[in-house]
């Protein structure tokens, strides 16, 4: 593709550099293009609102280009194809818009619990597509050798990460729940080092001293695996392994559903790797519920 890319023709030389593309941050690798890419590429830059929810069909009519160049565009910026690239385009959107303007973004809903459930459908659907077995499979792998797993994540998002540590630990995995930040989060993370693993869940607004702790625990020879709705920035380039989900809400707030699922994706994974250890302490963990009468059956 790139043999077909007039010299100097890139991302960057198509606005992805001056103060209109600054919503992009890293989203578009400076590669070169050809012609056709450029003008897509130059459209993405010009139209943030539009290049994050259009159909693909608008986009290659504003750049006077077909489908597929569009298709090509997006794979040779380094995804897997339009839906992938406009899934990151609108987590970048999001962010730059204020909380106030998501929820007119987002407009009225006739019946807000179906267009929920409609659009988490949707957010599944591109969160499938945007992993592979592969990627999944290796993230499991680690986390079932890792000598203690900490989970961090804040806010909405300590919601699948108490998820991942509750599940995790009955079925007797070494794993601890970090939903603070401040000096428990740095106390949190400055046990770790080699042989350890840390999994960040981490979407719309990266929080500072969360990408500042995964990048010191990286450093100290932890793994760190990240669930997040960006595959470019900070957090991904650091991360061992990064597992991609779509996380728009209908509301104000983001949904943690694609986020939940690849969570009970990776805890499933874990007790295929430790099947006998998993269905023992799960046995044991049965017997203190009912040795501590904790529910009412």
């Amino acid at each position: 593709m790139s043999s077909s890319a007039s010299p100097g023709h890139s991302a960057s030389s198509n606005g992805a550099s001056d103060p209109a593309s600054a919503w992009l941050g890293d989203a578009l690798p400076d590669v070169l293009l050809t012609k056709a890419q450029g003008r897509v590429v130059e459209v993405i830059v010009r139209n943030p609102q539009l290049s994050s929810y259009a159909d693909i069909a608008e986009i290659a009519q504003r750049a006077d280009v077909n489908n597929s160049t569009v298709v090509r565009a997006a794979q040779h910026l380094g995804y897997r194809g339009w839906p992938d690239l406009q899934r990151e385009l609108r987590a970048r959107y999001l962010v730059m818009i204020s909380t106030e303007d998501t929820l007119v973004e987002h407009g009225a809903h006739r019946s807000p619990l179906h267009d929920a459930l409609n659009h988490d459908i949707e957010n599944l659907r591109l969160t499938l597509d945007a992993n592979t077995a592969d990627e999944a499979q290796s993230a499991i792998a680690t986390l079932a050798e890792a000598r203690s797993i900490t989970v961090v994540g804040m806010g909405s998002f300590a919601g699948p990460a108490s998820v991942m540590a509750h599940l995790g630990t009955i079925m007797g995995y070494p794993i601890t729940l970090e939903p603070r930040g401040g000096v428990h989060l740095a106390s949190s993370v400055n046990r770790l080092g080699p042989g350890d693993v840390l999994v960040v869940i981490n979407m719309w607004r990266s929080m500072r001293e969360i990408i500042a702790a995964a990048e010191a625990a990286h450093q100290a020879g932890v793994k760190v695996v990240a669930i997040s709705d960006m595959r470019r920035g900070r957090l991904a380039t650091i991360a061992d392994h990064l597992l991609v989900v779509a996380s728009e809400g209908i509301s104000f707030f983001q949904s943690v559903t694609a986020a939940n699922s690849a969570v009970y994706g990776l805890l499933t994974g874990m007790e295929a790797a430790h099947p006998e250890r998993s269905r023992e302490t799960i046995r044991r963990t049965q017997q203190l519920w009912k040795d501590l009468d904790i529910f009412l059956d």
